[in-house]
């Protein structure tokens, strides 16, 4: 008998309960914060459940995309929602006096699948990936599903700190939309049965304005199985950033890097270099290639290599929220890490975090020089940084809570998905 049919048919017969899972990106591959979270709850949910899974997709999927979520999920819809549709969406929903982060998200057809599912399964639970999804668990055919809302960072709030760095109209608009999203957010204590935020600070930010009981911390874990530390032989020189270079936070973070810290650390180090790796690089992160020492690198399919050869791993975020993958990730490969306190705010106070911290040009300068010189330091800082991970932030443990939450049976079977999709 075939493996495959031979698996399908035994899980079948253990019963899992069916989970609608809905994300607003196509959880793989994992190559960025929230497709990271994302993919390791399906993972998660994976071994316990049947998977309904439901995504937005802004670009294609790959064969290998589909047949790893298909391998993971009983059902599987990737809905596109092309950016010729969102931006218009995205508008009508703000004219309509709903959030811009609505609109965006915004699928006439997802709307009609989850319709359709509801008629063929009784959902035991249901979850999504962010408050912008958070009403398509409120269409007539779900009310009666226990909701369980991931909102991951508290997204007003995110809205509040681009409106604090911008001005003009922009400011004002995005003043409008935080206080949506902050009436959106409040209203989810009124209906669903949970709320997860990936850090303490993130909660305490959430019941500033919403006391819910119903708020769980999930803290973000890290593959540190994938993310391993190189051999000590490795020849290290010069930083590295990773993240998506086309998030407005990411290029304000490099940006004022290149311009305000790098020039004296090239002349302290003539011949250094700064790579900037990560996805979409927009024109303003290109135009940093004419700095000396600063290479663009962009999007790549494995970032470990150049984690791997970098001395020190920066994170110089100014507008940050929720706990940082970046950081989690150069900590996991045992990387001297540097970063702004707003990159480190989402780690818990109580700890003593391996990772350095800078806020100023001089600052900056001080500490990456200083382990741009001094080797030992480097592996001693990457040591601790690679225990730290590995004690706290394993992903199992992490999201152990979501079980309870989505009230789960308390044994766990594996489930390969049955091959059919929508």
């Amino acid at each position: 008998m075939n493996n495959r049919v031979q698996s399908t048919r035994e899980n079948c017969a253990l019963n899992l309960p069916n989970v609608l899972y809905l994300t607003h990106r196509v959880p793989f591959p994992p190559d960025k914060g929230d497709k990271i979270r994302a993919y390791h709850v399906l993972k998660h949910l994976a071994k316990r459940t049947g998977v309904w899974l439901a995504c937005l997709a802004d670009e294609p999927s790959s064969e290998e995309t589909i047949a790893t979520l298909r391998g993971l999920t009983k059902r599987l819809a990737i809905i596109p929602v092309p950016p010729s549709r969102r931006w218009p969406r995205a508008a009508l929903s703000f004219l309509s006096g709903r959030t811009i982060s609505e609109g965006v998200f915004a699928s006439p057809r997802l709307s009609k699948i989850l319709a359709r599912w509801a008629k063929e399964a009784a959902f035991h639970a249901s979850l999504a990936s962010s408050s912008s999804l958070a009403r398509y668990l409120r269409q007539p055919a779900l009310r009666q599903v226990p909701a369980v809302v991931d909102l991951v960072d508290v997204d007003s709030q995110k809205w509040l700190d681009y409106a604090a760095s911008t001005k003009g109209p922009r400011s004002r608009l995005f003043r409008v939309e935080a206080r949506r999203l902050r009436q959106l957010e409040h209203a989810l204590s009124s209906w669903a049965v949970a709320g997860t935020v990936v850090s303490q600070a993130e909660a305490d930010v959430f019941h500033s304005f919403c006391p819910w009981d119903g708020l769980q911390v999930l803290p973000n874990g890290v593959d540190f199985n994938y993310f391993k530390p190189p051999p000590r032989s490795s020849t290290e020189e010069g930083c590295i950033f990773v993240g998506a270079l086309d998030y407005y936070p990411n290029v304000d973070a490099v940006r004022w890097f290149t311009r305000e810290v790098w020039p004296e650390i090239y002349r302290l180090f003539p011949g250094g270099r700064l790579q900037l790796v990560g996805r979409r690089p927009v024109a303003a992160v290109r135009k940093l290639a004419e700095v000396e020492g600063v290479e663009v690198v962009g999007q790549l399919a494995d970032v470990r290599p150049y984690l791997a050869k970098a001395a020190v791993v920066i994170a110089p975020l100014r507008i940050a929220r929720g706990v940082q993958n970046k950081v989690l990730e150069a900590l996991a490969m045992a990387k001297a890490t540097v970063a702004s306190p707003q990159a480190l705010a989402g780690f818990p106070k109580q700890l003593v975090l391996p990772a350095l911290c800078a806020s100023s040009p001089a600052e900056w300068i001080d500490v990456v020089v200083r382990l741009l010189r001094d080797v030992a330091l480097r592996r001693d800082l990457g040591e601790c940084g690679r225990h730290y991970v590995e004690s706290q932030h394993d992903w199992d443990r992490c999201l152990a809570p979501l079980d309870e939450l989505l009230d789960l049976p308390r044994k766990h079977g594996q489930l390969v998905a049955s091959p059919t999709s929508s």
